[in-house]
């Protein structure tokens, strides 16, 4: 018999690990009421605890600023291609007319 791995998005992650903070239930309680192991509630408050000091961060994220420069990239690529475009449509125009002489 297989287990499948259950998969929980952040969004809850983020709830579950409030209501806990919030003490308006025990980790067990919250374990039972999600079907969730209380060691993955207590994984899961570490990492939340852990990384509490990046909502208040100035400037943008580390992924904010990965995104941001991908971007960059994607737009200078666009550029790229665009000259290209127009480079090689010039040069066809140019073969046709020297063909035709």
């Amino acid at each position: 018999m297989s287990k499948t791995r259950k998969t929980f998005t952040p969004e809850f992650k983020a709830q579950v690990v409030l209501q806990l903070l919030r003490e308006e239930t025990t980790v067990n309680e919250l374990a039972a009421t999600h079907q969730i192991s209380p060691v993955v509630i207590g994984r899961w408050k570490t990492q939340f605890q852990e990384r509490a000091f990046e909502v208040f961060k100035k400037g943008p994220s580390d992924a904010e600023q990965v995104l941001v420069e991908k971007e960059d990239q994607i737009a200078e690529l666009e550029r790229k291609v665009g000259q290209l475009t127009i480079e090689v449509d010039w040069m066809k125009k140019k073969s046709r007319e020297l063909r035709g002489r």
